[in-house]
């Protein structure tokens, strides 16, 4: 058990363990969201949007392994299972037939959803004295805040 586990209460793991597997599932959901669109994309804006997908997704799969590996600190199981990750997530599947624009807001939407998840998780692990975990969910609450905005630029 790592020194953070050792500190934190089994229940404060199990609940900060739990949210960080809710972000896995999201960020798991949008990284396939995220490819989906990127193969997808078409129009006048192809070029910029092809490219941000791609930016997004190779983030968000980096993503998914620094937020496993933060719940395996914990000495508690990261969730892989993509069945159990679109049970849990609060972002949806899409089967890529869409306009740029209608995947701009999907996509915007997933961002701040995972935001809004990390935020969450940030300050349930800030009640619970876990600092570490809580740096990790703020550094990734502001990428996709990042994202996010981006996303938001390329529809005013």
């Amino acid at each position: 058990m790592t020194e953070t586990a050792v500190a934190l209460s089994e229940d404060a793991q199990i609940a900060i363990a739990e949210a960080l597997n809710q972000a896995v599932a999201e960020t798991a959901v949008t990284t396939m969201l995220a490819q989906n669109f990127h193969w997808n994309v078409k129009g006048m804006a192809f070029g910029p949007l092809h490219d941000l997908f791609q930016k997004i997704y190779e983030d968000h799969f980096i993503a998914q392994d620094d937020l496993a590996e933060r719940i395996r600190a914990l000495d508690k199981h990261a969730e892989g299972m993509l069945a159990s990750m679109l049970k849990r997530s609060k972002v949806s599947e899409h089967d890529g037939h869409a306009t740029d624009r209608e995947m701009i807001a999907v996509m915007q939407d997933a961002q701040e959803t995972l935001a809004q998840t990390l935020a969450g998780a940030g300050e349930l692990a800030a009640k619970h004295g876990d600092t570490l975990t809580e740096d990790l969910c703020i550094a990734r609450g502001q990428e996709h805040e990042k994202f996010a905005w981006f996303l938001r630029a390329h529809l005013a």
